[in-house]
């Protein structure tokens, strides 16, 4: 796949190195020329001076042949007209826009475009770690009705299957992160110790849900 990155710093730079290892072709975008030196001597995608939003700038990025676009740039402004220029004027599917601002990411998100807000991201990882407990929101969809969260499960359901655990709190697990992996469970896979658990879920039933994976199965009717 070709993929067009509006910004050349920390981020953009190595997303357009991750991506080029995984064998796709990449475009950077940079209204600063000096910004590409952090892409390093190897990388061997395109390197594009301009504005990230302007259309003559993405066709010479290849934004035409694209499957994907990222703006990453520094401006909260500059990333989401360019994500919607990709997505109106180019037809680009996959788009999504960095949003230091988590009020206008959700507005954006509604509106259909994906975002990631930098500081509710980096400040919701950081209480995952601080306080593991209860339910806290990876991603919602653009409605808000549902959504991926990490649930903290008590201890009692520690040597249980995940099939049990989902039975009785009638949400679907999506993925458990191990030993720092994440593996997709079958209805053989049994919970251990340390294990973060990713479920998806409707909102209006994050109470319900806490309250049934803070219980140990002998809690839960016996099922």
């Amino acid at each position: 796949m070709h993929i067009v990155i509006m910004g050349c710093g920390r981020v953009g730079s190595a997303l357009a190195q991750a991506l080029e290892e995984q064998g796709h072709t990449v475009a950077v975008i940079d209204r600063d020329p000096t910004a590409f030196r952090r892409l390093g001597s190897s990388f061997g995608g395109r390197r594009v001076t301009g504005i990230g939003f302007d259309q003559d700038t993405l066709r010479e990025a290849g934004i035409e042949d694209a499957g994907a676009f990222a703006a990453v740039s520094s401006g909260d402004n500059s990333n989401i007209i360019a994500a919607r220029v990709a997505r109106e004027m180019f037809d680009i599917e996959n788009v999504a826009a960095r949003i230091y601002d988590p009020r206008r990411a959700e507005v954006y998100q509604r509106l259909g475009i994906p975002t990631v807000a930098t500081v509710r991201w980096t400040a919701d990882q950081m209480l995952r770690r601080l306080l593991p407990s209860g339910a806290e929101p990876l991603w919602r969809d653009p409605t808000g009705g549902v959504q991926l969260a990490e649930v903290h499960a008590s201890t009692a359901w520690v040597g249980h299957r995940i099939s049990r655990l989902q039975d009785a709190t009638g949400v679907r697990v999506a993925f458990l992160t191990r030993l720092g992996e994440s593996i997709l469970p079958s209805s053989q896979t049994v919970l251990q110790e340390g294990d973060l658990v990713h479920v998806m879920m409707r909102t209006d039933e994050i109470d319900r849900v806490e309250a049934a994976f803070a219980k140990g199965p002998d809690e839960e009717g016996g099922h």
